[in-house]
């Protein structure tokens, strides 16, 4: 395993603000040529793939990263062959974006879970920022700003409660020492 450095929600909120500034800018330079429909899949074919890659370097494991590369790259072919509706097409994106957050960055069910509910809560904000604003870049800013809490996610949400059941079970002993350190202290200035 290579010694890489966590992510962090800086790092996520940055690449937010990077996808969101590039995603309108060729939103708006992409629509004046295609529809809009067609905008919005390239759109997401070019994010969600520069997310997976993202995503893929910065995990601590490395295997399997070209085939998932390659699943994605047939997937959003067959997406693109079969003209599929622009609904579609995002949630499918989002899924993928997902599945390689659970395999690559979580080692429990529940974390992989609470991350499924992290990309349908994302998936909303977005709607909802679209249907209010109508701006590509607030619409894309939620979107990965929400995406970006992921890192807030623990790798094993088991490990996260044993975690603190023994930082409850250490404060529990250290309170024990203290009280059978102070009873010795005290015992010694009496006998003085």
């Amino acid at each position: 395993m290579k010694n890489k450095k966590q992510v962090s929600l800086f790092e996520g909120v940055l690449v937010a603000l990077i996808c969101s500034l590039t995603g309108s800018v060729l939103y708006f330079t992409f629509t004046s040529l295609f529809s809009v429909d067609f905008t919005v899949k390239l759109l997401m074919t070019g994010l969600s793939f520069f997310y997976l890659l993202y995503l893929l370097s910065r995990s601590h494991e490395t295997i399997g990263r070209l085939s998932f590369v390659l699943v994605w790259f047939v997937i959003t072919i067959a997406l693109w062959f079969f003209s599929a509706p622009v609904l579609l097409f995002v949630s499918t994106q989002l899924v993928i974006i997902w599945l390689v957050r659970s395999i690559y960055f979580y080692s429990s069910l529940f974390s992989a879970a609470a991350d499924l509910a992290l990309s349908a809560l994302s998936m909303a904000t977005a709607m909802w920022t679209i249907s209010h604003t109508a701006s590509p870049f607030l619409t894309l800013w939620c979107f990965f700003l929400t995406q970006a809490l992921f890192v807030l996610i623990p790798r094993s949400i088991n490990s996260a409660i044993n975690n603190t059941a023994n930082q409850q079970h250490s404060e529990t002993s250290f309170q024990h020492s203290y009280r059978v350190a102070e009873a010795a202290v005290m015992k010694l200035s009496s006998h003085q």
